[in-house]
C-alpha cells in the first residue's frame, strides 16, 4: 500500500489492532470514571476527580512511550494514562475505596497513583511538585547513560507554579530526557484559562531553550505523533520538549464542585460534541477498523470488567488498625 493510501494511524506506524486497543482503553477509563462518580454519589467514597474529556490524549501519550523503560509522573486526572500503562480498574477502585489490598495499603488519596512495578511515581496534593521530580529522574538517566525518558503531566493552572518554571530551566540547561505534557483543559478549578495564563503555555519552552508544540488534545493520533517525536528527541540526547494539548474538562472540577457557577450548560454541551473519545470512534468507523457490532462487544466486555472489579473492591476488607505503621519505616534495611 502506498503512503498516499495509508490511513493516518498506519502512517504513524500504528496497526489496526493498536488503534482498537487505544479505543478500548479510552472506553475503560470512561466506564471507570462513571462508576467512580456513582460510588461517590452513593456515599461510598469522599470525592472523585473526573478525566472525562481528556482520555484520548492520555491513552495516545501512553502508547507513544516505552512502558518497560520510561518513568511516568501523572497528575491526579490521569486515570486513562495509568490504565494504559498497566494499572487495572480493580486496582483503581481498591484505591478509591481505601481498601487494604490497594497497592499503597489504602493510605493514598485517589488519583495520586504510585506503582513501582509500572514506573508510576506517586503524586501529591500540592500541584506540580511531580514536575521537578520528573526532572530529577531524567537527570539520573543522563548521568547513567540510560535510554529512558521521564514523562510528566500537569494542567495549565499548575503551569504557573514555581516548581514548573524551575523544572523547565534545569531541564533546558542540562538537555535532560524529559517530556512535559500540559493537559490544557481550559479551567483551573473555576478560573478560565484567559484569567490564569498570560500568553500561551507552549511559548514558555522557548524561554528555557527547548522546543514547544501545541496540539489538538482531542486528536489522539496527533498527540501520539507529538509524544513519539519528543521521546525520540530525548533518547537521542536533544533534551526536553513541552507539549501543550488543548482539550476541555467536561465535568466539574470534582464531585464537590458546582461548575454551573462559572460556566454555562451551552458551553459544556458544545465541547461534549468535540471530545476525543467520540472523535476517535468516528475515525475508526470511517476507516473500517471498528464496526457497530465490535463496538457493542467492546462496551459490553468493559462494562462486565468494571462491574466485577466494583464487586471485588467493595467486598475487599479495609486496612486493620495495626497496619497504620506499614510502609512508614523500612524493615531490616529492605526496599521500601
Amino acid at each position: 500500500m502506498s503512503s498516499q493510501h495509508m490511513l493516518k494511524h498506519q502512517q504513524l506506524g500504528l496497526t489496526d489492532d493498536d488503534v482498537l486497543k487505544m479505543y478500548a482503553y479510552m472506553l475503560k477509563a470512561r466506564k471507570f470514571d462513571e462508576r467512580a462518580t456513582l460510588l461517590q454519589r452513593s456515599g461510598k467514597t469522599a470525592f472523585h476527580i473526573s478525566s472525562f474529556g481528556q482520555e484520548a490524549a492520555q491513552v495516545a501519550a501512553a502508547f507513544a512511550l516505552d512502558k518497560q523503560q520510561d518513568y511516568f509522573l501523572p497528575y491526579y486526572r490521569d486515570y486513562a494514562f495509568v490504565l494504559t500503562i498497566g494499572m487495572t480498574v480493580q486496582e483503581l477502585l481498591l484505591a478509591a475505596l481505601f481498601k487494604a489490598e490497594d497497592i499503597n495499603g489504602g493510605r493514598q488519596m485517589p488519583g495520586h497513583f504510585g506503582y513501582k512495578k509500572h514506573h508510576i511515581v506517586s503524586g501529591s496534593s500540592p500541584v506540580a511538585t511531580q514536575v521537578l521530580h520528573a526532572v530529577g529522574i531524567a537527570l539520573t538517566a543522563l548521568m547513567r547513560k540510560e535510554e529512558h525518558v521521564a514523562f510528566v503531566t500537569f494542567g495549565e493552572g499548575s503551569s504557573n507554579q514555581g516548581d514548573v518554571h524551575e523544572a523547565f530551566n534545569f531541564a533546558g540547561v542540562f538537555k535532560l530526557p524529559v517530556i512535559f505534557l500540559c493537559e490544557n483543559n481550559q479551567y483551573a478549578i473555576s478560573i478560565p484559562a484567559h484569567r490564569q495564563v498570560a500568553g500561551r503555555v507552549v511559548d514558555r519552552a522557548a524561554g528555557y531553550g527547548f522546543p514547544g508544540q501545541r496540539v489538538d488534545g482531542n486528536d489522539a493520533l496527533e498527540v501520539y505523533r507529538a509524544v513519539k517525536e519528543a521521546r525520540e528527541r530525548a533518547v537521542r540526547g536533544y533534551g526536553p520538549t513541552l507539549i501543550e494539548a488543548m482539550m476541555y474538562r467536561i465535568p466539574p472540577h470534582s464531585t464537590a464542585d458546582d461548575d454551573m457557577l462559572y460556566r454555562t450548560k451551552e458551553e459544556v454541551d458544545y465541547h461534549k460534541d468535540q471530545e476525543g473519545v467520540q472523535r476517535f470512534r468516528r475515525y475508526l468507523m470511517e476507516s473500517d477498523v471498528l464496526s457497530e457490532d465490535l463496538d457493542r462487544a467492546l462496551q459490553e466486555n468493559i462494562a462486565k470488567e468494571v462491574n466485577e472489579a466494583t464487586k471485588y473492591a467493595e467486598k475487599s476488607p479495609f486496612p486493620a488498625p495495626e497496619d497504620v505503621l506499614r510502609h512508614v519505616y523500612a524493615e531490616d534495611g529492605g526496599d521500601v
